[in-house]
C-alpha cells in the first residue's frame, strides 16, 4: 500500500471512530483540493464536528500514538494527519499572531468553511460517504481555473494570504479574479516575519512548474516594490539585444527561473532551493552596473555587484541552511560566479586545472553549471549552451564538482617535522595547498617534501 493510500485509510478509520460516537470527521483544505485535481498529497487535515475537545484526544488515542500540538487550541497529530475542531477566530491585533482562536465543535461545516482563505481551499470531503461539502463554490472555481477569496471582509486579517495567492496561482496555474486582486492590493504586508515570507516563496519556487506566474502576479499586486525591491529594480533595466532579445532583466530573470525549475526536479530540497534562489538573484547586480559603452549595453562587474543585494534579499527571507545544506553560502557563490562556466569555456585550451579547483572553494560547480545553463536558456532566440556541459564534465573529471580537494598536508604533519605551532605553520599549509590546487603536488609524500623544504 502506498503512503498516500495508508494516510487515506487512516483518515477513514478516524472518520468511522468519530461517527460511532455521534460526531462527523471531514477532510479539509489542501488535500481535498489536490484530490479534485488528481494530485497526490500525503499531508492531511481533519476537522471534527460534534465531539467536545475534552473527549477528542481520548478517542483518538484508541487508534494509536497521539501528539497534542498547537498553542491557541488543541490540534492532535496522528501519524501524518492533523485533527482539530473547527475554530472561530477574532482579530485582536496586527500580525499572524494577533488572533483569538477557540475550537467550537458546534459549528457547521458551512460556518467552518467561511474562515478559509480561498474558495478552492474551502471544500471539505467526507471519506466515509464520498460527499463534498462546498458552500463557497470552490469546485466550480477549480474547474474554471479561478482563485477567489472566501470572505472579503476578513481576508486581510492575515496578510500572509496575499503571498499565498502568489504560490497558489503559480502552482495550479490559476487566474486571480479582479475583486480578489483589488483586495490583495489593499492588504498591508509589513507585519510578516521572515520565516513566513520564506514559507510561501519556497512553495512558489519549489512546487510550481512555472514560478514566473507568481512573480508576474506579485508585480501586478505591488508586492515586488514593497517586499522584493531587489527584484523590482530589474524591471526596465535594459540588456544588449544581441544577447538578450527577450527584453529587460526582469523578463530574462523570470525566464531563467522557469528554466531552472524545469530542469532541476532531481535535486533535494536544499540544492533545489539553492538553484531557484540563484536564478532569482543572479542578475541583482545589473541595475547598478548597466551602462551603454561604445554603443553597446554592458553590465560590467555585475556578478560581484550582485552579492550585496542578494545578501539583503536572503536576510529578508531569513535563508541560511536547509536540511544541513548551506543554501546561503551557495546562493552568494552562484551570484558572484554565474558567468564563470562560459568564461572558462572561451579560454578552455589555455585554462589549467587549478582554476577549477580554486573555483570549487567558492561554490558547488555542479550547481553553478546548472544555473549557468538556465541562464543561457532563459532567453529568446537560439544560443549555444554546450559550454555548461563542458564545464561540468571537466569538473567531474577532476573530482571537484561539489567541493575543492581536501588538503594533503595537515598541521600534524608539520608538527611531526618539527615546526612549532604559529603563523608560519599556517603560511606553509597555504603555500603547499596552492601547489596542490595547481597540480604540482598530488600525493601526501610530495606534500610532505614541500613542507620539509619550508621548515
Amino acid at each position: 500500500m502506498s503512503d498516500v493510500s495508508q494516510v487515506l485509510e487512516q483518515a477513514r478509520s478516524i472518520a468511522r471512530l468519530i461517527a460511532a460516537h455521534g460526531g462527523r470527521a471531514l477532510i479539509v483544505g489542501g488535500y481535498v483540493r489536490d484530490r479534485l485535481l488528481g494530485r497526490p498529497s500525503e499531508d492531511l487535515d481533519i476537522e471534527v464536528f460534534g465531539i467536545p475537545e475534552e473527549r477528542l484526544g481520548a478517542l483518538l488515542s484508541t487508534l494509536g500514538r497521539v501528539e497534542a500540538v498547537g498553542q491557541a487550541f488543541a490540534v492532535y497529530k496522528l501519524g501524518n494527519i492533523d485533527i482539530s475542531l473547527p475554530r472561530r477566530e477574532s482579530k485582536a491585533g496586527r500580525g499572524h499572531k494577533g488572533f483569538i482562536v477557540t475550537g467550537d465543535p458546534s459549528m457547521t461545516p458551512e460556518e467552518a468553511a467561511r474562515r478559509r482563505d480561498f474558495t478552492i481551499n474551502a471544500i471539505s470531503w467526507d471519506p466515509q460517504t464520498d460527499e463534498y461539502i462546498d458552500p463557497m463554490k470552490g469546485r466550480a472555481d477549480l474547474e474554471r481555473g479561478i482563485l477567489r477569496v472566501v470572505d472579503p471582509a476578513t481576508f486581510g486579517d492575515d496578510s500572509l494570504r496575499v503571498l499565498r495567492a502568489l504560490q497558489l496561482a503559480a502552482r495550479f496555474e490559476l487566474t486571480v479574479d479582479a475583486a480578489t486582486k483589488e483586495i490583495c492590493r489593499r492588504v498591508a504586508l509589513d507585519d510578516l516575519p521572515a520565516e513566513r515570507l520564506w514559507g510561501e516563496f519556497e512553495k512558489l519556487l519549489l512546487r510550481a512548474n512555472q514560478p514566473s506566474i507568481g512573480f508576474v502576479l506579485a508585480r501586478e499586486l505591488g508586492i515586488t516594490s514593497s517586499l522584493l525591491p531587489e527584484m523590482h529594480a530589474l524591471i526596465d533595466c535594459p540588456q544588449e539585444p544581441d544577447w538578450h532579445p527577450e527584453g529587460d532583466v526582469w523578463i530574462h530573470t523570470l525566464m531563467v527561473i522557469d528554466r531552472a525549475r524545469e530542469a532541476n526536479g532531481d535535486l533535494d530540497r536544499g540544492r533545489l532551493a539553492t538553484i531557484m534562489l540563484g536564478a532569482v538573484c543572479h542578475d541583482f547586480g545589473k541595475p547598478a552596473t548597466t551602462a551603454t559603452i561604445d554603443g553597446r549595453i554592458r553590465s560590467l562587474g555585475h556578478e560581484e555587484a550582485g552579492v550585496e543585494p542578494t545578501t539583503r534579499f536572503l536576510d529578508r527571507l531569513n535563508v541560511h541552511t536547509f536540511d544541513g545544506f548551506d543554501v546561503r553560502t551557495q546562493v552568494l557563490g552562484l551570484t558572484a560566479h554565474h558567468l564563470k562556466p562560459g568564461a572558462f569555456y572561451k579560454v578552455r585550451n589555455e585554462l589549467g586545472d587549478g582554476a577549477f579547483r580554486r573555483l570549487a572553494q567558492k561554490v558547488d560547480l555542479e550547481l553553478l553549471a546548472r544555473l549557468a545553463r538556465a541562464d543561457c536558456l532563459g532567453r529568446t532566440g537560439a544560443f549555444d549552451c554546450s559550454a555548461m556541459d563542458w564545464f561540468l564534465d571537466r569538473a567531474r573529471a577532476l573530482g571537484v564538482e561539489h567541493k575543492a580537494p581536501a588538503p594533503l598536508l595537515m598541521g600534524r604533519h608539520l608538527l611531526a617535522l618539527g615546526m612549532p605551532p604559529g603563523p608560519r605553520m599556517g603560511e606553509v599549509l597555504k603555500e603547499v595547498y596552492e601547489l596542490q590546487l595547481d597540480g604540482t603536488v598530488t600525493t601526501v609524500e610530495e606534500a610532505l617534501a614541500e613542507g620539509r623544504k619550508r621548515t
